[in-house]
């Protein structure tokens, strides 16, 4: 049964949220190829030389399929530590100094974030999947390499800011 309410339905334009995020402007820029490229080839002589005991291809089919699942898992989490950041403690930081979403201390969380989140994914494969012993060592070396491919989509951002 239709509500006396339908026809407005039918007339009223749909409302859209525009609320963006550091988080979020990131994702599109660690999805993109250089810092992908970049990424794997890192992670790839990381995992042949960090310590892991890997040949090259078996490092080249940890490196591809950690960073598949790092990705597809990563375009949820990585924005949701954003969300969760907004709430607390970026809330508290935004009031203490007067600043908005986009200010220095919520960038720096936004890297740590995503390479800590980024790391513990693949470190998970590493270990869970491919059942590969990591160790505090291993997890910070992966950790590294996460690194260079969220400062290159860091610089990336920089060299050529979004249009917000």
């Amino acid at each position: 049964m239709l509500s006396p309410y339908t026809p407005l339905l039918l007339i009223v334009p749909p409302l859209y949220v525009d609320v963006v995020w550091p988080s979020l402007v990131l994702e599109q820029r660690i999805l993109s190829i250089i810092p992908i490229t970049v990424g794997l080839a890192a992670e790839w002589v990381v995992l042949r030389f960090g310590g892991f005991g890997l040949s090259w291809k078996k490092a080249a089919i940890v490196d591809v399929v950690m960073n598949a699942v790092s990705t597809v898992a990563g375009i949820v989490v990585i924005p949701a530590l954003g969300f969760v950041w907004e709430f607390f403690p970026g809330s508290v930081l935004y009031k203490l100094f007067n600043v908005g979403t986009f200010n220095l201390g919520t960038w720096a969380a936004t890297f740590v974030m995503a390479v800590l989140a980024t790391t513990a994914i693949e470190a998970a494969v590493v270990r869970w999947g491919f059942k590969i012993p990591l160790g505090r060592r291993g997890f910070w070396i992966l950790c590294f390499a996460n690194c260079v491919s969220v400062a290159l989509a860091y610089v990336s951002l920089w060299l050529h800011p979004p249009e917000l």
